[in-house]
């Protein structure tokens, strides 16, 4: 990996860890437990697209880790790390799909993700009833978050094409 790229994708972690630590900000928990925005997720879609699929698997990785290690713990850490992978296999399927803009892929990935960490929920818990009270309510928010993550996920890509 050169220098240029690895500086780059250095100053995109750094990016997605302030996105991360801004979201933690906007209380958006009260209602459902896991509902987020996904702010970070700009910066693993903008990988994804402007990099390769595994730089931005090791962005969302390394992301997971240190926003865990700082701001939450192990659990987070835990689920986090599931709903990434969850994530970037949905969206790395999606992607290679001519049938999905950017603004589907990510949708693909916010759903996949919530599942993630409901898999890990019901682990945990060894109860079917979490899925079946928290899936819709996350599916709908992995759904409106994973729109607007798209929107301007697909905007900035498309501004800058030569990063």
């Amino acid at each position: 990996m050169s220098t240029n790229k690895l500086t780059r994708l250095s100053m995109l972690l750094v990016l997605g860890l302030v996105l991360s630590y801004l979201e933690t900000l906007i209380p958006l928990n009260a209602t459902v437990p896991g509902i987020k925005l996904g702010l970070a997720n700009m910066v693993t879609m903008f990988v994804m697209y402007r990099y390769e699929v595994k730089d931005a698997a090791v962005i969302l990785l390394l992301r997971v880790l240190i926003t865990g290690f700082m701001f939450s713990g192990l659990s987070t850490i835990i689920f986090g790390i599931t709903g990434g992978i969850f994530c970037m296999t949905a969206m790395s399927i999606t992607k290679k799909s001519s049938h999905f803009s950017v603004i589907g892929v990510s949708v693909s990935g916010a759903v996949f993700h919530n599942i993630g960490q409901l898999f890990v929920a019901y682990i945990i818990m060894q109860n079917q009833d979490i899925l079946l009270y928290y899936l819709p309510y996350l599916c709908v928010a992995g759904i409106i978050s994973g729109v607007l993550i798209g929107y301007v996920s697909a905007f900035v890509i498309e501004r800058f094409p030569d990063l």
